[in-house]
């Protein structure tokens, strides 16, 4: 947890520490595995300067969201450990804001990719 006037290398080292905590989630291992696949098929369909950029963007944006999912359902558990409807809602809205996110980045990505691939034919 950060304190006011906390070094900038523990602000670091905390920051580390939560992308590790993060990358122990199963759905985060699923967008890195699909993330090194967008990366392949850049590298493969010799993707433009631009192209990478975009593609490198939203693969951090997914990632991010995805670490924002699980600080929310965290927090959430810790406001309100017994079931509740508000709390369902809050997981399943924060849930829903990655899913809009990686499908928006899967049309991109097919987007680029899909004129990759015709300019290499």
């Amino acid at each position: 947890m950060g304190k006011k006037g906390q070094s900038l290398p523990r602000s670091f080292a905390c920051a580390f520490s939560g992308i590790a905590q993060g990358f122990g989630q199963r759905n985060m291992r699923i967008h890195l595995v699909v993330a090194v696949l967008a990366i392949i098929a850049c590298a493969v369909l010799r993707c433009t300067a631009v192209e990478w950029a975009i593609v490198l963007v939203l693969i951090g944006l997914v990632i991010a969201a995805e670490l924002f999912n699980t600080a929310i359902e965290a927090a959430i558990d810790l406001a309100s450990p017994d079931i509740h409807p508000l709390a369902k809602r809050g997981k399943d809205i924060a849930a829903g804001a990655v899913l809009v996110l990686a499908i928006t980045a899967v049309v991109v990505g097919l987007i680029i990719y899909i004129g990759a691939f015709m300019r290499l034919f």
